[in-house]
């Protein structure tokens, strides 16, 4: 396998809605730059990106593929993802291994919801972004009104790169001609704006331009369009089939010629630092001579490989057999296999520079995330996390057959290990298990994982909804516990305060007593009575957040005076402050987008607004389809699939994301208080 060098490096994400053609976009540059022999398809189960059993029944991507390809004296490393909400948990992390993101439309359904979500989240990390229609051979088609739709939702930064002609059988580059017979639009417009745009961005060429009223060479463009992608001052749209090959070969000379190499985009927010610390900000350097830093942005759990780890080079050259520290670790690791992945394919390499993507198998300290590194001296070096949608759909799980219970942590560990949005929680009060994931979608492929490669059936039901309680004033709590039983007794009086803090800002626990009132010995014991309380609830029975909590007096003795006596004192004082302050329970609201035929819309409307739904907005989105947008309270939305399919005709198909918390009416408080307090009793 031939070693580039980082100038020659493109590394590119295929991000964008599911059905957009992602996969097969890339199964085409594949083929056409002679990497594969011949051209797979989706629908027969055959492509190289989808290789997954679960993948090729879908029909549709599950988890992101890394493959590879020459082209024109270049190494192009390519991130397809997949496109569904409920997967995004997968098509994120390529966000931090690419320097371009290519954001691909259906030209079909035009601007979806992933097509925004990822183009938002490609420029807040920093990426230079290129926008691919696809499926401009497709009937009953607008181009020219995509593109004014593209342009108002992005920006009129949105510029044609090239245009279809002859009937979207082939495209016409707008950079290198003036003019040419084009389905629409004009070149010689499309031209003029590219230009225009890009000697803005070197002031000597702009002064040539304006002095000789020629155009730029090509040559001297590069820099000045690398420089506007990177700024984000141009989005170029580009123009493609994947099922003629129409723009293809041109897409490949683009990313060739015109896209950034690892040293040219915008650098990778790294800092140093621990949580708690001041964070530095730290610049790597796509430098083959440095210490070496990767980070690893997808951990598989492979059956034959065992755990893997796939990271981008950022700085430094790794090579095989030497030796790497992961994260903080004091223990150094050998890189006894070093590996390039194609598909399902690794292929051992001897070693990989800044710009490269690579795996290495069987090392346990590799984990999502991470940082590796050959040097102590980057013992503290991070990348800034990428922010993921929050999982609020949910399951409670629980073994078929007893005995299975370790097992299926075991098996739950392996699936959480590689998807940073599927959350798996222990609920001792309700003896409950449950996994949370982006949508029943989500949820469904990973029970369909467990039964098939793993062999663990489990049976399933609603979980509880994971409501909070908070205060909404202050209040003062005391509490004095004394105990005497024949030998030594147990004394510990606890005076606290607590008052609400601002949502989201969690806990704060603040110690204020002063002259030794209560010993410093014994204010852990008292700070974990107050977590207790907080965890246990006073209202019904779910977690207090969102409070600050201050003891500022108590009294202790000299003999009696006990850790265990604090620890009752702080609960039962914070418990009594809690009742004093006004207390409130929380419930999730989730923002909702609904995809349904236009028909439907006014039923579907009317549906969630009788489950406290607050519409926020319609729009259309392709052929006979439509979206409504809003806002619902996630326990109002138990079984809206099967509510969904049936109102649609099974068309109908929706996503969730967190949005907030917020009080839940004080009817439902009073009735969630008495079932709380009927429970205690009985207890």
């Amino acid at each position: 396998m031939t070693m580039y060098s980082t100038e020659s490096i493109r590394t590119v994400a295929l991000v964008g809605h599911g059905g957009a053609g992602k996969t097969s976009l890339a199964e085409m540059l594949l083929f056409s730059a002679g990497a594969i022999n011949s051209c797979g398809a989706v629908t027969k189960g055959s492509t190289t990106c989808d290789f997954d059993p679960q993948e090729k029944e879908a029909g549709h991507s599950l988890h992101s593929a890394v493959v590879g390809f020459d082209w024109d004296g270049c190494r192009v490393h390519l991130l397809d993802t997949p496109g569904y909400p409920d997967f995004a948990g997968q098509a994120v992390p390529a966000l931090a291994a690419a320097d371009t993101a290519l954001v691909v439309i259906n030209a079909q359904t035009g601007v979806e919801l992933m097509t925004e979500r990822m183009m938002r989240w490609a420029g807040e990390r920093g990426l230079c972004r290129m926008i691919v229609i696809n499926k401009i051979d497709a009937d009953n088609i607008d181009l020219p009104g995509l593109v004014e739709d593209i342009r108002c939702r992005f920006g009129r930064q949105c510029l044609l790169l090239d245009l279809p002609t002859g009937h979207a059988s082939d495209v016409v580059g707008v950079l290198e001609h003036e003019s040419g017979e084009v389905d629409f639009e004009s070149v010689a417009d499309a031209h003029r704006a590219l230009i225009d745009q890009l000697v803005e961005e070197d002031e000597d060429l702009l002064a040539r331009y304006l002095e000789e009223g020629a155009d730029p060479s090509p040559q001297s463009l590069h820099g000045p369009f690398e420089k506007a992608l990177r700024e984000g001052h141009l989005i170029p749209i580009l123009f493609v089939s994947a099922k003629t090959g129409a723009g293809i070969r041109e897409l490949l000379h683009v990313l060739a010629s015109l896209a950034p190499n690892p040293a040219e985009g915008n650098p990778p927010p790294f800092y140093k630092g621990e949580p708690g610390q001041d964070r530095q900000g730290f610049a790597a350097q796509a430098d083959a001579t440095k210490h070496v830093l990767a980070h690893v942005f997808k951990v598989v759990a492979d059956p034959y490989m065992g755990k893997v780890g796939i990271f981008r080079v950022h700085q430094g050259t790794l090579k095989k057999d030497m030796q790497l520290f992961a994260g903080s670790g004091r223990r150094a690791f050998k890189v006894a296999h070093l590996y390039q992945v194609q598909g399902k394919a690794y292929n051992e390499v001897e070693a990989l520079v800044p710009g490269d993507i690579g795996a290495i198998a069987k090392v346990d300290e590799l984990e999502f995330d991470g940082v590796l590194h050959d040097s102590h001296d980057e013992d503290h070096i991070h990348l800034t996390p990428l922010e993921f949608p929050r999982p609020m759909a949910g399951l409670a799980v629980e073994t078929r057959r007893k005995g299975d219970e370790q097992r299926l942590f075991d098996v739950l560990g392996k699936l959480a290990l590689e998807d940073p949005t599927f959350i798996v929680e222990r609920h001792p009060g309700s003896n409950e298990t449950v996994v949370r994931g982006l949508g029943e979608i989500h949820l469904k492929s990973k029970l369909e994982r467990m039964a098939g490669q793993y062999k663990m059936e489990v049976d399933t039901a609603p979980p509880r909804i994971p409501y909070r309680e908070t205060i909404t004033g202050r209040a003062e709590g005391h509490y004095r516990h004394k105990k005497q039983s024949g030998g030594a007794g147990q004394f510990g009086e606890v005076h606290l305060r607590i008052e609400p803090r601002d949502r989201g800002e969690g806990f704060e626990f603040v110690d204020a007593v002063k002259g030794g009132a209560i010993p410093g010995v014994f204010m852990p014991a008292v700070e974990k009575g107050v977590r207790q309380a907080l965890a246990d609830g006073v209202v019904a029975g779910y977690p207090v957040e969102d409070v600050r909590v201050t003891v500022f007096d108590g009294k202790t003795h000299p003999v009696d005076g006990k850790e265990v006596a604090f620890v009752s004192a702080g609960r039962k004082a914070t418990v009594a402050a809690i009742r004093g302050a006004n207390p409130i329970v929380l419930e999730p609201i989730v923002s909702v987008e609904v995809i349904a035929p236009e028909s439907a819309i006014g039923d579907l409307t009317g549906d969630l607004s009788s489950k406290r739904g607050h519409i926020t907005g319609t729009d259309r989105r392709g052929i006979d389809m439509a979206a409504i947008t809003g806002e619902v309270p996630l326990a109002e939305l138990n079984d809206y699939q099967s509510q969904l399919k049936s109102k649609t005709g099974g068309r109908g198909s929706y996503t969730l994301e967190f949005a907030r918390y917020a009080a839940v009416p004080p009817q439902t408080q009073a009735q969630m208080a008495a079932r709380f307090r009927l429970k205690e009793d009985e207890e």
